[in-house]
């Protein structure tokens, strides 16, 4: 805090007299000064959520809230490749975080925004962008996050038949031929975690990566764990999931995307503590997800 200088024109024995005033002040005068002190800090936090005031907050286009995500928009975190039919996990999401940001659904938009955009600087097409980017302090010198909305467990899944299948441990899969798509923790985790004998092949997209599991190109992917059992369970049935890596102590979460400083971010943030205490995070997730349950962790 500033102090300012005493005008001049204040005599010096009022000033004297001030002081010993102050220095002798009862213990109910302190109390007054706390209670100052607590009305302003009452009024700081009426202030902050004033600017996060229901339908209020200064969007892209004013009264509407536009949510990015990329195309295609994956089971089981969208369905249909429809991010607008509130159908998935994070569709589901979405629409939960912006009806607490006073938002409707007919009041929401979506735009298309590829992964690796999203997440690199430069301005947002979007408000804030829901795709499975799980936070990082790297990717925190280029954009915002919301606070987390899903807690992340990475996965391995395998042709059946293959020698990767069969893994019991981390060791197990440092000889296969691994793949991951680029940019992503999955791939951050064949790198730092498994740490193959060979290059792992990165891919552009998960639809690359698995086209390279179903010719036989790879062994085995990484992909977050519900991912995992959607692909072995409608997309790749001739694969499996062979296993979880434990990343409870990474503490890896998803978290909504926004532009760096931008104006919304405590908001978004309050909408998803909002939703994780009130239950709705889990109750989607068990609506959502319920078949990434349980698979063998790998140590």
């Amino acid at each position: 805090m500033t102090l300012r200088k005493p005008s001049a024109a204040l005599p010096l024995a009022a000033l004297v007299a001030a002081a010993a005033l102050t220095a002798c002040a009862p213990q109910d005068a302190k109390s007054d000064g706390a209670a100052a002190s607590g009305a302003s800090g009452t009024a700081g936090a009426a202030a902050a959520a004033a600017s996060c005031a229901p339908g209020g907050l200064a969007t892209r286009t004013s009264g509407k809230l536009t949510i990015g995500t990329d195309k295609p928009a994956y089971d089981p975190w969208f369905s249909e490749d429809k991010p607008e039919n509130g159908k998935g996990f994070e569709s589901a999401v979405a629409y939960a975080v912006a009806e607490k940001l006073g938002y409707p659904k007919d009041k929401v938009s979506w735009v298309v925004s590829p992964f690796g955009k999203a997440t690199a600087p430069g301005a947002k097409d979007f408000d804030f962008d829901i795709n499975q980017v799980s936070i990082s302090d790297e990717r925190k010198q280029a954009v915002d996050f919301s606070s987390g909305y899903y807690d992340v467990r990475q996965a391995v899944i395998a042709l059946k038949g293959s020698k990767a299948a069969d893994a019991k441990s981390i060791a197990d899969l440092k000889g296969a031929k691994l793949g991951a798509q680029v940019g992503t923790t999955s791939l951050d985790t064949v790198t730092n975690t498994i740490k193959p004998s060979t290059q792992p092949a990165v891919f552009d997209s998960n639809d690359l990566a698995k086209a390279a599991l179903k010719n036989g190109q790879v062994e085995a992917l990484v992909v977050d764990l519900p991912t995992a059992f959607y692909i072995t369970g409608a997309e790749v049935p001739e694969a499996q999931v062979v296993g979880q890596f434990e990343t409870a102590s990474q503490g890896e979460q998803f978290g909504l995307v926004l532009d760096k400083g931008s104006k919304l971010t405590t908001c978004v943030s309050q909408a998803v503590d909002a939703l994780r205490a009130d239950g709705t995070l889990a109750k989607l997730e068990k609506q959502w997800l319920s078949d990434a349950v349980s698979a063998p962790v790998l140590k």
